[in-house]
């Protein structure tokens, strides 16, 4: 007679789940509502998870919460490599660059915010892991635009005098500022010529 060795059913709800998918709907509640604000049952009912899952998945809220900000930053630097692609024309590039912001910070969206600024106002001064995801991201988006802009250079698309690093900054706090104003919810007709009007100014 063979013996069999029992199988050992697993406890709890197993790891079937689409772990991306419940980063990316807790990144939607942490962005609705901020870290603090955010409490676990709101996290378990947009994961659709339970307590023991969750927390076997993710470890606690705050390493979750870093997930979903990985997951806003990737998505966000993964979007401006499609429109400052370098083989394309760098000065389209720059303007597609600036258009996404315009679109992003105008009605509904605008009003809705960034989850990026968001948690740069809430926690970036005390939460060091925070402070570096977002100081880093901030460097990855100025050395993408500095890239761009050099090569305008390159191609004598840029005005005399403007300098790739330092007109690159420039242009990253103007679209992070343009986070904060569209809370405002100003006109996109605004918030497109003030951009086309600060760009016009490093372009021949």
């Amino acid at each position: 007679m063979s013996h069999r060795t029992p199988v050992q059913l697993p406890r709890g709800r197993p790891r079937s789940f689409d772990v991306e998918a419940a980063v990316e709907r807790a990144m939607g509640v942490f962005w609705s509502r901020g870290y603090h604000a955010t409490a676990l049952p709101d996290l378990l009912r947009a994961t659709k998870l339970s307590r023991g899952s969750l927390y076997a998945a993710f470890g606690d809220k705050h390493s979750l919460f870093l997930r979903a900000l990985d997951r806003y930053i990737a998505d966000a630097l993964t979007r401006m490599d499609i429109e400052l692609d370098p083989r394309g024309e760098p000065v389209d590039g720059l303007r597609a660059y600036l258009a996404g912001y315009v679109d992003r910070t105008t009605g509904a969206k605008g009003r809705r915010g960034c989850l990026l600024v968001a948690t740069a106002m809430e926690l970036a001064g005390q939460d060091a892991e925070v402070g570096r995801r977002i100081a880093s991201f901030f460097k990855a988006m100025e050395t993408r635009v500095a890239d761009a802009l050099s090569r305008a250079k390159t191609a004598d698309k840029l005005a005399d005098g403007v300098e790739p690093s330092s007109a690159a900054r420039i242009l990253v706090c103007f679209v992070e500022g343009l986070r904060v104003v569209g809370k405002t919810a100003p006109t996109r007709i605004t918030s497109q010529a003030t951009a086309d009007a600060l760009l016009d100014r490093f372009i021949r």
